[in-house]
């Protein structure tokens, strides 16, 4: 029934933003009108966790090396938003891919749905 999941990335940066996908990752892509490009992603997993108050919602990038991808993507200019933490579930930080607007990044310390 359900075929797929649609991410949408809000910045006041959006031109800058689709750059990253597009040079830094090299995600393929289709235009979908006036530069509206939208991107093939690798394979996704979703987690529920349990929400006090206002409920969020979070996106992150997964990486088999952390380090390693950090240190590709500064070859491609881009820097982490932050140090490293690790965490029970992973080791995690954020990257900058336009002015204002990060992204997280982690490296799964849990099993993945996504090799099932």
């Amino acid at each position: 029934m359900i075929t797929g999941v649609h991410a949408i990335i809000y910045s006041e940066q959006a031109d800058a933003v689709r750059a990253f996908f597009r040079d830094v990752l090299e995600y393929r892509s289709v235009d979908a009108g006036r530069g509206w490009l939208i991107f093939a992603l690798p394979p996704a997993e979703i987690a529920v966790h349990p929400a006090e108050g206002d409920a969020k919602h979070e996106l992150y990038l997964m990486c088999d090396d952390l380090d390693q991808t950090l240190a590709d993507l500064r070859a491609k200019g881009v820097e982490p938003g932050g140090p490293i933490h690790d965490e029970r579930w992973g080791r995690l930080t954020s990257i900058r891919i336009a002015e204002g607007t990060t992204i997280g990044i982690y490296q799964p310390k849990h099993p993945l749905a996504i090799t099932l």
